[in-house]
């Protein structure tokens, strides 16, 4: 496999592989264990194609039970296990490992419960993020986070990458609208964590849950908060003659205490690859393009609306239109949606980062991302929240030609390391996964991500769930002060001690 380097196979693991597959067939029977090298091939990467494994074994579980037997199984034999979802992440956090069991959570795929007094609903992890919204919105509720893969992407993948959407500005990422969760813990012990009650005593796990990529545990329920729709919502498309003057309005409407239930930008071969691709009736005139939508009830919508264009004006925007039907705002937000595959369709291939920075930073990081392009001599897409200052450049690359994906992936760090430097963060909804583990230390101190293993131990002593991923370097246990005597015997004596 090319790509990061990955822990070590364990060879007494892969000697036993015949054995474990048997024993995967006892535990889930019928259809839910995949062996054969041919039909694993399907699960061999997630969303970031760049890095390719086929895993020991394939399981797809159906019920609590099964999976608590899996892990527990796991826990005794100290076998490795990767939890997948709809396998969309773009950070590689569903790599599998040659040695490793793939907990595929896609047979997980029900809706539980729907309760409109408590504006909540449970739903099984492999539920799809638009299905949830498909559930309730006959009753005028729709569920808030909206990644552009809600189509495919699953709840229980929202939950491990904390994702985010163009809606997140407003209405918050997964963590804002996540209530409760049940989970099952390496062992094999089944959990709940918070619950349709708004308020949990005690630490908040359910936080540390959301956002922990597989590393700790393994969701097998979700509870989300449901919003009802608003009562009036009209999306903007507005064109700028730079990056930097659209970049500029976004700050003076956040400045002037105007929170858009979106606000979205695009560069020129963003839009243009968009364009094509959806025919929303982007303008292609411009070199950056402000979609912004505003929402609430009408009399509200239509004075900020008014704000908005007067804000816009003052920054020099060239052009401005407002949807008039709810069909015609869908469409405007239809062409953002699509800017992965639609840039897709101009270059053989692409890297997707992400990154965030404070909003204030945006011209900045633009500049320096142009003067990178120059250096590596790549071309790059931008599409931003820019609301909230997450970034998506998409790095425009052939992976056909010799270097090229070292050039892209050189291209990218550098973006991350830029993020970093102007006060922002390494990721703010794809996760850390292999594609940003090696670049912690640049935001975090060794203390700091000792203190971050010390919390991957509580759970996972034995670094058995999802290995290789988030941490540069995972320190065993025993390093980190974790080590008791109970009734003279040491726990893990089969490791060095210091």
């Amino acid at each position: 496999m090319s790509g990061p380097h990955m822990p070590k196979p364990d060879t007494a693991t892969l000697k036993k592989r015949d054995e474990i597959v048997a024993d995967m067939r006892i535990i889930v029977p019928g259809e839910g264990v995949v062996a054969a090298d041919r039909e694993m091939r399907a699960f061999e990467s997630d969303g970031l194609t760049a890095y390719r494994q086929v895993p020991l074994v394939v399981v797809l579980p159906e019920t609590v039970a099964q999976v608590s037997r899996i892990l527990k199984y796991c826990h005794e034999r100290n076998i490795r296990v990767v939890p997948r979802g709809s396998g969309t992440s773009l950070s590689g956090g569903a790599l599998p490992l040659q040695d490793a069991v793939l907990l595929v959570m896609s047979r997980f795929n029900r809706i539980l419960d729907i309760d409109f007094p408590n504006r909540a609903v449970v739903a099984q992890p492999g539920v799809t993020n638009l299905g949830i919204t498909q559930a309730v919105e006959h009753a005028g509720f729709y569920y808030a986070p909206d990644p552009s893969s809600q189509i495919a992407c699953s709840i229980g993948g929202n939950v491990a990458e904390n994702s985010g959407g163009v809606h997140c500005l407003k209405y918050g990422l997964t963590a804002n609208n996540i209530l409760g969760i049940e989970m099952v813990l390496m062992n094999g012990e089944v959990i709940r964590l918070g619950g349709k009650h708004l308020d949990a005593e005690g630490y908040d796990l359910l936080g540390l849950m959301t956002g922990s990529e597989g590393l700790l545990g393994v969701v097998t329920e979700v509870t989300v908060r449901i919003l009802q729709k608003p009562e009036t919502a009209r999306a903007m498309l507005i064109g700028f003659p730079s990056s930097e003057e659209a970049g500029q309005c976004v700050a003076d409407i956040i400045g002037a205490g105007i929170i858009p239930g979106g606000m979205e930008m695009m560069d020129k071969p963003a839009i243009h690859a968009a364009e094509d691709f959806v025919h929303a009736g982007y303008p292609l005139d411009v070199e950056a393009l402000l979609i912004v939508e505003l929402d609430g009830p009408q009399a509200e919508v239509d004075h900020l609306i008014e704000r908005v264009e007067d804000i816009a004006a003052k920054n020099g925007c060239t052009t401005s239109r407002v949807s008039h039907s709810d069909e015609e705002r869908l469409t405007f937000w239809a062409g953002r949606k699509a800017a992965f595959p639609a840039v897709g369709r101009i270059s053989p291939d692409y890297y997707c980062m992400d990154g965030t920075i404070p909003r204030k930073e945006l011209p900045r990081v633009l500049s320096g991302m142009r003067k990178l392009s120059e250096k590596y001599g790549l071309k790059v897409a931008n599409v931003f929240h820019a609301g909230d200052g997450n970034l998506h450049p998409l790095i425009l690359y052939d992976a056909n030609k010799p270097g090229e994906l070292e050039k892209a992936e050189d291209f990218g760090a550098d973006i991350l390391r830029l993020c970093v430097a102007v006060g922002g963060v390494l990721t703010g909804e794809h996760g850390v996964g292999v594609e940003k583990r090696d670049l912690m230390p640049e935001m975090f101190t060794e203390d700091d991500l000792n203190q971050q293993i010390r919390v991957k131990c509580a759970f996972d002593p034995n670094h058995l769930l999802n290995p290789g991923k988030m941490f540069p370097q995972l320190h065993r246990c025993a390093e980190l002060g974790r080590m008791h005597i109970h009734r003279g015997q040491m726990p893990f004596p089969e490791l060095e001690r210091f």
